[in-house]
Order: C-alpha cells, then structure tokens, then sequence
C-alpha cells in the first residue's frame, strides 16, 4: 500500500465508485455538525480511497446547505492526505462544451452566508489562497480524463453562486466579463476549508451545459443537465479509477501539508480553548507543535 490516502468528493451524478475494493460506508462524527454521508472506504490499487458523495446518496442536501466544514473535518479525520473534487459545472466559455472535463485552478467565490472557514474568534489564522488547488493533482486528473477516453482542458477559473436557482442572462454574462469560464455551486468554500485543514486539493469539473449567457441558447433545463451528468458520471468513474492507479507509489510531500505554518497568529495565552479543541483534526498539528 501506499503512502496515498485520497479523499474523493463526488459531485452531483457521482453517488458510489465501482472500482472500489472492500468497500465499507463508515460514520465519522464531525465537531462541526453532521457530513453529507457516511464515508465509503476501500482502495484502488495501491491507493486507500475515502469516498463522501457531496449532496448525499439520493442527492437530498441542497448546495446552499451543504456543512462543507463537517465534510472536510470529517475526510480529514478519515486519514486523507489529499482531496480529489468532482463537480457539475456549466460553460462559460464557447470552448469549454458540454461533456468536456476541466480542472480549476481559480475561483472567484459569489455565495453568501456559508461559513468559509473553520478559525475565528478565540484562534485566528491567516491561510494563503492565491493558489487555491493543488498543481500536481490537477495534472494527475487531467491525465486520467484522457486515459479513460474522455477529454480534458487543463485550468480554469471557476464562479461559485449561491443557487439554488440558475443563473439569470446578466449575471452569467458579468460572470464571463468578471473572467470565469465555468460556474457551479459547491466548489466554494469547500476549496477554502481543505486549505485550511492542510489537504492538497484539486477540482476536476464535468461540463453538463452552457450557461444562459450565449443569445442562441435557451435556458438551462435541469433535464438536460441530468441526462449530461449521466453520461459524466460514468467517465468521473473510470477516471477516478485511472488516476488512484497512476499515482505514483511514494507520496512526496506537497507545501500545502504545511500551510498553517505562519498562518496562526493569535497568541497561546489568548486561544479560546473550546474551538481549539473542535480545531484538533484540521489544525491539531500545529496546536501541538506551540
């Protein structure tokens, strides 16, 4: 086995992964409040998985009320060193088209009210998030989009929205203007929170529709968006299975398993000692370290 422990987060249409060996769904309890699901664990090759579908098996949690802390915590206390997202998103770009699979590497974060970190009050800390995703997955997931048949653009600037709804023909095109080229509802503050539990992250996006910024075309209609995510789903699947076993068998240390470093900056004396203790998977290393 490897020193690879790779959390997946599947994505609207990614509910369970076929190549998993010895499945088992556990529950891991979260000091944040409760995950989207239990956590199905197993391995891929040499490589442990630990699955958490994002809205939950059946899709029963809306985007807006997803407790992206819990999740974090919770794959965190699961034992992952690295954090693999899938995501349905649509275009805002005339080349990103339906079907094609892209891996982010900006966000602009458009939601409102979701909590965005696991610090505050009582223990503040100041993470880095210029580069929000982790280079190395990225490439590892574009390699296995391709090695599963399908095609894959390699970085893009993601929007999240608040949603429920979809977006409005004059924010779709600010969103283009703003300079994003894909928009979803799930990848902030879930790319924030794994920063903050030092996780290596990537987000590999599925294109299911352009968005209504396009004149032509007529408005998003979940059905179709649904029968896209089908066909998306089964190559997220067969890729998720590449890129377990393509990843090499030592996992070399990544900055980001240290991005606390210098990030705390309220002093030992002054630490609220409750939150502290609700902070002892995200940032237990370097409580323990001052």
């Amino acid at each position: 086995m490897s020193d690879w422990t790779i959390g997946i987060i599947g994505g609207s249409g990614l509910y369970a992964i076929d190549a998993l060996e010895d499945p088992q769904w556990i529950a891991v309890q979260s000091p944040w409040g409760d995950p989207s699901d239990e956590i199905l664990c197993g391995t891929i090759g040499h490589v442990r998985v630990r699955f958490l579908p994002r809205h939950g098996r059946g899709h029963r949690i809306a985007p807006s009320t997803l407790d992206s802390r819990a999740n974090i915590d919770a794959l965190k206390r699961a034992g992952c060193t690295d954090i693999l997202a899938v995501s349905a998103v649509g275009s805002l770009s005339e080349e990103l088209a339906p079907g094609r699979f892209v891996t982010v590497d900006q966000f602009i974060d458009n939601t409102k009210g979701r909590p965005s970190s696991f610090f505050g009050d009582g223990f503040v800390a100041h993470v880095s998030m210029a580069d929000p995703v982790c280079d190395r997955l990225s490439r590892h997931a574009a390699k296995a989009v391709a090695a599963a048949g399908g095609e894959c653009t390699e970085g893009a600037t993601y929007l999240a929205m608040e949603g429920p709804q979809f977006s409005t023909r004059a924010e779709s095109r600010l969103y283009r203007h703003w300079g994003a080229e894909v928009i979803g509802m799930t990848g902030m503050p879930e790319a924030r929170l794994a920063r903050e539990a030092e996780l290596p992250y990537a987000l590999l996006a599925m294109v299911t529709d352009y968005d209504c910024w396009r004149d032509e075309t007529e408005a998003v209609d979940v059905g179709q968006v649904l029968d896209r995510m089908q066909d998306n789903a089964r190559l997220a699947r067969e890729t998720i299975e590449a890129f377990c076993k393509a990843l090499p068998r030592k996992r070399t240390p990544s900055p980001i398993d240290h991005a606390l470093d210098n990030a705390v900056v309220t002093a030992p004396e002054a630490r609220d000692k409750a939150l502290m203790t609700r902070l002892d998977a995200v940032a237990g290393r370097v409580i323990r370290q001052q």
